[in-house]
């Protein structure tokens, strides 16, 4: 049974002397090398940091637990004393777990250049390519056409390559836009061939404008051709529908017919047949010179109003097993649509780990970092998330490997069908992971199995879900997944060449962000409580370190408990003049000065190591503050809320569409709220009780000297809160554009707070 199988004894023992072998061959026949990897030399001096800081925050606790002691019970000391030990408790168990994987840093190199060296092309492994899409409106059209054409594009043999759009909005205009871009297709993949284009994103392409005067006027004639199919697209978008005049564009009948097949009465979103229409089939189509082109397959699965969805992880393995029917590649790349492919050479660097004598054991998937373009200068909503996507992975390759962020990931299909040591057979054997397919893809056996494996009633009674595939159960199916294939016994590798793989879109609206991460926190929330859990099955499964490192980011909510026990209590004593922490003299206060100044140093120090700014990490540090007031926080409560029956919001898109006023107003590094959300008003009153507070404090001070020495680590926290609001104040008092804070949200949290601060006069009694 799936669960009781790990990587250890002499199942373990037998794969490291696998790995072992293949290394010593490699050595002996001087073969090419495909991979390198070193640790990081930061790894003792954050051994050392970590010891110091460990026992720093012991002599907190135990400042905290002597104060709980010599409190009477019902006390306002007593009840200050607690929160302060819980907010700490959580600080500490947080910052335990992720030294587990900050300690050792992995960093990888890959030699693409080689791969040829050690294999034939036809000797590659076919590749299928997964792009997700759900809703038309909120993810551009154009953006899927260039992530689809960026990824046809790749220098791979186009006869063993194969990419799937999944259309979960079962959208009409999605499969006009792919029939749009495979014509396009024919043109600009001998354009990229010839010219050896890099940039294989059309709309990248032409926005970056450095393209040689030699190829002007070639290349004037492509950008005509791919305007001109822009244009056709969102006009169609716009309108809503494929008119008669599209339909007479578009060559074959076949292709005609699918809409009037299937987008009849009675099509809708949440009730429809699946739709699988084959546009590109490589044995058939060529472009202009002649060549083959990749097979292009738009997919919908069949939605019913009965039936669960299961959002992505749904439509992922729908992917699979419709994919396993038609090509069945033994590897498959799963990227969102909007993160098109930025180095046509990504292939040959995953295939330096799966492919050949240096090829590593039990590899599951071979993770790339996401990356964005278009954010400002300091991004100021810290879209990077430069510790999540970028500098945990290498701590997480250093243990048992990366865990998988949703896209820009290279799988095994094996990997999908249980534990290296056994196999979960699906249901028939044409979706096996090694079964050959040796009928066409337009083939109708071929289509009517693919048909039957999408629709919404197939899985049932089945182990899809739970046993094979995607996993089902959170929201972030993909953080999910990897756990479980870690625990299954697979490893994964995190590789982030210089050149960014993939690039993508980052939402450029504050309320979009953190109904984002709001979603993450629900859906972390929901393994993290679970049978399954980091904290137990993933330590009894992965070992301790792994699965504190697991637990770190399944309880990343938590983060909101201290945040918002320092936003407000400290901030409510001051104003009654009930100091809270130690005098300035008292040696209590280094220790808190050291751990403060020593957190902060240490973060900004890595993050600068990692090719940050100090202006770039005080906006992460300042959004981290952010979330936690907010997505955090609304996070922990509606998961909750779902644990007593109370139903919340499910699954939302991230709109990826920009109105030129945001636009601009991201440029100049201006926040955008625009809308009334309840997101914003806990955060709107932390800033407004930070502000009054730290006045009122000033007052104090100027009243009676003796009160600095006790409240200057309240009046500091206050100035610290209140100097990251900074954009919350510059909304309400001096901006009059559409994105500022809604006033019925200032009124409302301005209201609260002041019901707070009565509250807390019958507890914070001097």
């Amino acid at each position: 049974m799936e669960g009781t199988i790990s990587p250890c004894g002499a199942a373990l023992a037998k794969l490291t002397a696998q790995g072992k072998k293949i290394k010593m061959e490699a050595r002996a026949s001087h073969a090419p090398t495909l991979h390198t990897v070193h640790i990081s030399r930061r790894t003792a001096v954050n051994g050392v940091y970590a010891a110091i800081y460990a026992a720093a925050i012991m002599a907190l606790l135990y400042h905290h637990a002597l104060t709980l002691l010599h409190s009477t019970t019902l006390s306002s000391s007593f009840f200050i004393s607690l929160c302060l030990l819980i907010s700490d408790l959580v600080l500490a168990s947080m910052w335990a777990m992720t030294q587990t994987f900050r300690m050792r840093l992995v960093y990888r190199n890959e030699f693409p250049e080689n791969i040829k060296k050690v294999a034939k092309e036809s000797e590659f492994p076919a590749l299928d390519v997964f792009i997700c899409t759900a809703d038309p409106q909120k993810e551009p059209a154009m953006s899927v056409v260039n992530t689809a054409i960026s990824v046809m594009a790749y220098d791979y043999p186009t006869e063993k390559l194969s990419v799937y759009v999944s259309d979960d909005g079962g959208s009409a205009l999605t499969l006009f836009a792919l029939m749009e871009a495979a014509k396009f297709a024919s043109h600009w993949l001998p354009f990229c061939r010839k010219n050896n284009v890099v940039e294989r994103s059309p709309e990248a392409y032409f926005a970056a404008n450095h393209y040689s005067s030699s190829l002007k006027s070639e290349s004037q004639k492509i950008k005509i051709m791919y305007d001109s199919m822009k244009d056709r697209v969102e006009k169609v978008v716009e309108r809503g529908k494929v008119g008669q005049a599209e339909l007479e564009h578009i060559n074959g009948g076949t292709e005609v017919e699918a809409f009037k097949k299937y987008w009849s009465e009675g099509f809708t979103r949440s009730q429809h047949p699946s739709v699988i229409e084959v546009i590109l089939q490589n044995t058939q189509d060529k472009d202009i010179t002649g060549h083959f082109l990749p097979n292009l397959i738009y997919v919908s699965r069949q939605k019913s109003t009965t039936s669960p969805h299961n959002f992505k992880a749904g439509a992922l393995n729908v992917l699979i097993r419709v994919s396993a029917t038609m090509t069945n590649a033994p590897i498959f790349l799963v990227l969102d649509c909007d993160m098109y492919s930025n180095d046509p050479k990504t292939p040959l660097r995953q295939l330096c780990y799966f492919l050949g004598h240096q090829a590593i054991p039990n590899l599951g998937f071979v993770q790339f970092p996401q990356r964005f373009h278009g954010i400002n200068k300091n991004d100021i909503y810290a879209s990077e998330y430069k510790y999540i996507f970028r500098l945990d992975p290498k701590g997480f390759d250093g243990l048992a490997g990366s865990n998988f962020n949703g896209t820009g990931c290279f799988f095994h299909r094996r990997a999908l069908f249980g534990s290296p040591l056994s196999f979960q057979p699906p249901e028939i054997a044409e979706l096996e992971p090694y079964n050959i397919v040796k009928r066409p893809i337009k083939s109708q056996e071929v289509l009517a199995l693919a048909d039957r494996v999408s629709s919404c009633t197939y899985e049932k009674h089945t182990y899809w879900g739970s046993k094979i595939g995607f996993r089902y159960g959170s929201l972030v199916e993909d953080y999910y997944t990897s756990f479980r294939l870690h625990c299954g016994g697979w490893t994964s590798i995190f590789c982030d060449p210089e050149r960014p793989a993939f690039l993508g879109d980052a939402p450029i609206n504050l309320v979009d962000i953190l109904n984002q991460t709001k979603r993450w926190s629900i859906g972390l929330l929901e393994v993290g409580f679970s049978k399954y859990s980091p904290i137990t099955f993933g330590i009894r499964s992965l070992g301790l370190r792994m699965g504190l490192a697991y637990s770190n980011i399944a309880f990343w909510p938590t983060w909101s408990i201290p945040i918002t026990i320092y936003a407000f209590l400290p901030q409510l004593a001051l104003i009654k003049g009930f100091p809270i922490f130690p005098k300035v003299s008292e040696t209590w206060f280094l220790l808190y000065m050291f751990l403060g100044l020593g957190a902060y140093g240490h973060n900004l120090i890595i993050y600068v190591l990692e090719e940050g700014t100090v202006q770039n990490w005080w906006n992460d540090q300042r959004m981290w503050m952010i979330r936690g007031l907010s997505s955090y926080l609304f996070g922990l409560v509606e998961y909750f809320l779902k644990c007593f029956g109370i139903s919340t919001q499910g699954f939302n898109v991230t709109s990826k569409v920009v109105e030129d006023e945001q636009s601009k107003r991201y440029e100049q590094g201006i926040f955008e709220f625009g809308v009334p959300s309840p997101i914003f008003v806990p955060l709107t009153m932390a800033a407004i009780l930070n502000l009054v507070s730290f006045f009122v404090g000033i007052v104090q001070i100027i009243r009676g000297s003796k009160l600095m020495e006790e409240l200057f680590v309240q009046m500091f926290i206050a100035g610290y809160f209140a100097l990251n609001f900074w954009p919350i104040y510059d909304s309400v008092f001096l901006r009059s554009d559409k994105g500022k804070l809604p006033s019925k949200t200032t009124v409302l949290a301005a209201f609260l707070t002041w019901i707070v601060y009565k509250a807390s006069g019958f507890i914070l009694r001097n």
